[in-house]
């Protein structure tokens, strides 16, 4: 059952992000999360600093970012999404993984994607 709530609120929160949904979004995230950006070096701790990136994430993504598909693999108390999308300079797409971990109460305590970094910091 968590498995599926833990799915749902990932699909919610992929909307969130897609329609500028911060608040909301950030709201599904635990008090105590990470997230980890491209690259493993830069690190978000707390849901206050992640939300407040939030304003600020056109400039963490490429020119003309577009996710064109989302796969997800669940597992327990974790999600893996396989992200297709596409940037202005990358107009063929491309794939990365996001790995979330969930608490018991189906809070997103991490988050951390794993891209081709020479790949990433080619699409700015």
């Amino acid at each position: 059952m968590s498995n599926d709530r833990n799915l749902e609120s990932l699909k919610k929160g992929w909307s969130d992000l897609a329609e500028g949904n911060w608040d909301s979004l950030a709201a599904a995230y635990a008090e105590d999360m990470i997230f980890v950006l491209p690259g493993q070096k830069d690190v978000l701790e707390g849901r206050q600093g992640f939300r407040a990136a939030l304003d600020n994430i056109g400039a963490a993504l490429p020119p003309g970012f577009d996710i064109t598909d989302l796969r997800y693999c669940v597992g327990e108390n974790e999600i893996t999404n396989i992200v297709e999308w596409k940037s202005e300079k990358i107009p063929e797409g491309t794939q990365s993984a996001v790995l979330f971990k969930f608490n018991s109460d189906g809070l997103i305590t991490e988050e951390r994607w794993f891209v081709d970094t020479e790949q990433w910091k080619a699409a700015f």
